[in-house]
């Protein structure tokens, strides 16, 4: 018997109580106990994105609430900046694209973050762009971008900021309203700790102004039907009650531990991992990373694939590889959502095994000790 650990950076770890949700009868939709759930979900989202605005939910992957902050916001043939600095960079890119919006990209070393300069002079040349895409934390490279200097910069143009912050919500600090961040949008498979199936979208009222104009195709995506039915405590379509009910109890459970300390165990828990791996030799990929995962070089002589393989064949834990052009030369180790100090601990502790598996000479303990360090103090 080979007992599964899930550390990949989405989904990740369900916590008991929520998968006891899912055991609960079924109710239905248009009822009143249904809208009080959808009316605390609400609520906490609001917490959660630190925000003011309506927090639209959709049925669907985080994706989709990507495809809705597009085709709800701009009309074709408008213009849109892209911040691409990996694959969900590139994701941006690509649904613009397909909806007739003309697209300009800044495109950014993997691994490395925007400068937010590169955006305010992009603006200054041509302050017709009516939407900039960027992401919060790159999960493609592990890299976190400055966010909350790129709000500052779009926010005297006419432009809107929409932020991708699908697998950094709940563990990089993200203060949407503060930031000056008109749409963040988010889904539930990550530090929101359910299964994939809820994408989440808050909306400025600057935002809000330009979906009274677009003429881009959307039905389901509809964001006026959302926000129409979310003033009802409903949404527009059949929702995914189960998926609801278990993220009524994940968001009780973030804000029982609280946001702030929410932040301080993931950034702990990145701190540690990142001390554990250095502590064995190897690098980091990321020059600014984030706090829901650790990108790893892979050391030369050995294949990331391989790499990926051994963690789950051999020792049960799923980790994620490398995407696109860096398949292979990368992987990463996930302290993301329902994650805690003997999570990191397995996975230091799981490379050093693999390592040595794979030929390399391991000082067994010496990245675990690293880890240890950090997290034994209980602060960041």
């Amino acid at each position: 018997m080979q007992k599964k650990y899930l550390m990949s950076p989405g989904p990740t770890q369900v916590p008991l109580r929520a998968s006891l949700a899912f055991t609960d009868p079924i109710i239905h939709h248009r009822t009143q106990e249904y809208k009080e759930i959808f009316r605390q979900v609400n609520e906490n989202l609001k917490y959660l994105f630190c925000t003011s605005n309506d927090v639209l939910t959709f049925t669907s992957s985080g994706t989709g609430a990507m495809e809705a902050a597009v085709v709800n916001l701009l009309s074709k043939g408008d213009k849109a900046l892209v911040v691409r600095g990996g694959k969900f960079g590139e994701r941006w890119s690509e649904i613009c694209e397909v909806y007739g919006v003309e697209v300009t990209n800044i495109d950014v070393e993997w691994g490395c973050a925007v400068e937010p300069g590169l955006i305010e002079e992009a603006l200054k040349k041509d302050p017709s762009i009516k939407a900039v895409f960027t992401t919060l934390c790159e999960t493609s490279t592990g890299v976190v971008n400055d966010i909350k200097r790129i709000g500052e910069i779009v926010a005297p143009f006419p432009t809107i900021l929409v932020v991708d912050a699908i697998s950094g919500l709940g563990a990089q600090e993200m203060p949407t309203d503060q930031w000056k961040v008109d749409v963040c949008v988010s889904g539930s498979q990550k530090g929101l700790m359910i299964p994939p199936g809820l994408a989440f979208a808050s909306v400025s009222e600057k935002a809000w102004k330009l979906a009274e104009s677009s003429d881009l195709p959307k039905y389901y995506l509809s964001m006026i039907k959302a926000r129409k039915g979310l003033s009802k405590d409903q949404t527009a379509f059949t929702p995914a009650v189960s998926l609801v009910c278990a993220l009524n109890e994940t968001l009780k459970m973030m804000r029982e531990e609280g946001l702030g300390n929410i932040l301080a165990r993931h950034e702990r828990l990145a701190k540690a991992c990142r001390a554990g791996v250095t502590a064995l030799g190897l690098e980091l990929f990321a020059k600014s990373p984030a706090n829901n995962c650790t990108a790893i070089k892979v050391p030369e002589g050995l294949d990331g694939k391989v790499i990926k393989s051994k963690f789950s064949k051999d020792y049960g834990i799923t980790i994620a590889g490398g995407q696109g052009h860096i398949e292979g030369k990368i992987f990463r180790i996930s302290h993301l959502g329902y994650a805690d100090t003997f999570d990191v601990v397995m996975a230091i502790s799981c490379l050093e095994m693999v390592l040595s598996d794979s030929g390399r000479d391991v000082e067994f303990g010496k990245g675990v000790a690293a880890a240890q360090e950090i997290l034994k103090k209980g602060e960041v």
